[in-house]
């Protein structure tokens, strides 16, 4: 049998392990199945990656966990509602935020009008990070270093919370 044909037999005699651990992550059976079949596919795809001499069991569970967390990943972004408001610097926000009630609205008012008068250096980092962006995501878009990103939104924040010291959370 040559190490091709034992790759795909050890992946076929794995199948039923992988539903079940597929099912464990979604906790639905035909979102489970479609992880299945997207990390035997990506597991075919790099089997010249394998090592032989490492755990086929964990590469190949290493694979499937990778693919759900990206997926969740990609699903919060698609769900992060994009504001279209004149100013664009409106913070993502749950719905039992309190928005609904007069203080609720003027104190986001507040917040937005902060905001606004931060510099692009320092607002838009910390928008992108309020609507749920990792630092590295950040700096990629913005062709920033990590670091820079990370202190830009520490001061933005830093300078939030100083100028809005006077009210009650």
């Amino acid at each position: 049998m040559t190490t091709q044909e034992t790759f795909k037999q050890k992946l076929v005699n794995l199948q039923g392990n992988l539903l079940n651990f597929a099912f464990q992550l979604t906790s639905n059976r035909e979102q489970a199945e479609d992880l299945l079949q997207d990390t035997t596919l990506k597991a075919l795809d790099n089997e010249a990656k394998f090592a032989a001499d490492t755990n086929f069991k964990a590469w190949v569970f290493t694979i499937m966990r990778n693919i759900f967390i990206n997926n969740y990943r990609q699903q919060v972004r698609q769900a992060t509602v994009v504001d279209r408001t004149e100013d664009l610097y409106h913070l993502n926000i749950s719905q039992d935020s309190g928005l609904d009630t007069p203080e609720g609205s003027y104190a986001m008012q507040e917040i937005t009008a902060v905001l606004a008068s931060f510099s692009d250096d320092f607002r838009v980092p910390f928008n992108m990070m309020v609507a749920g962006y990792k630092y590295s995501e950040i700096a990629e878009k913005l062709n920033l270093p990590v670091g820079t990103v990370k202190s830009r939104i520490f001061f933005a924040r830093k300078r939030l919370q100083q100028q809005l010291a006077g009210y009650a959370i």
